[in-house]
C-alpha cells in the first residue's frame, strides 16, 4: 500500500496487522518459517510453534477487527479479553510510559503485550487518537495511519480500494448504461 508508515510509537500496531495482506490471501504467520523471519526483523522473540502462531493471529484479527469499528461491542470485549489473556494490571515506567505485567510468559503473549502497550498508550487516546485505522474495504483492512489534516480517510490506498468501492457504486447505480438510457 502506498501510505506513510505510522509514527513510531505505533509501528508495532501497524506493522502486527499488516502481516495479512488479506487482499491478496498472504498471511505471513500461516508459515513457521515466513512468521519467524518477520518475528526476527521485527525484534521480536521467534515463536513459531503452531499455537503460538495460532495465538499471534487471533490478536491481529481482534486488534484488527477494533479498528474497524472500535465502539462495537463485540469488538471491545475481544479486545479487553484479550488483554486480560495476556497483560495483568498496567504500570507507569520510570520514564513514564505505560508497561503491561505478564499475566502469561510465553513468547505470543510477550509479542501480543507489545503490540497492545502501543495500541493503548498512543492509539486510544491524545494526538495518535482514531488515526490508527483499517481500510474501509471489508475483503482489504488494511491497517494504515490517516494522516489527513480532517482524520477522515477510509481506504489504504485511493487507488486501489477507494477506486474499487466507487466503482461498485456507480455500477449500483446503474453506470454509463443508465446514462445512456435517459438521452432521446
Amino acid at each position: 500500500m502506498r501510505r506513510n508508515p505510522a509514527p513510531a510509537e505505533l509501528e508495532p500496531v501497524e506493522a502486527f496487522c499488516n502481516t495479512a495482506t488479506l487482499l491478496h490471501g498472504e498471511d505471513e504467520l500461516a508459515r513457521p518459517g515466513a512468521a519467524s523471519g518477520w518475528l526476527r526483523a521485527h525484534g521480536y522473540p521467534e515463536a513459531v510453534a503452531p499455537a503460538d502462531l495460532a495465538a499471534l493471529t487471533e490478536a491481529r484479527e481482534t486488534v484488527r477487527a477494533f479498528l474497524v469499528e472500535r465502539t462495537a461491542p463485540e469488538a471491545l470485549d475481544a479486545l479487553n479479553q484479550l488483554i486480560r489473556s495476556v497483560a495483568g494490571a498496567p504500570a507507569v515506567r520510570p520514564d513514564g510510559t505505560l508497561a503491561l505485567a505478564p499475566a502469561d510468559e510465553g513468547p505470543a503473549a510477550e509479542i501480543v503485550r507489545t503490540v497492545l502497550e502501543a495500541l493503548l498508550r498512543d492509539g486510544l487516546t491524545g494526538r495518535h487518537a482514531t488515526r490508527l485505522k483499517a481500510c474501509a474495504a471489508p475483503e482489504c483492512r488494511w491497517v494504515f495511519y490517516d494522516r489527513a489534516p480532517s482524520s477522515n480517510g477510509l481506504w489504504c490506498d485511493m487507488d486501489v480500494c477507494g477506486a474499487r468501492h466507487k466503482m461498485r457504486a456507480y455500477r449500483a447505480r446503474g453506470g454509463a448504461a443508465a446514462h445512456r438510457e435517459d438521452k432521446p
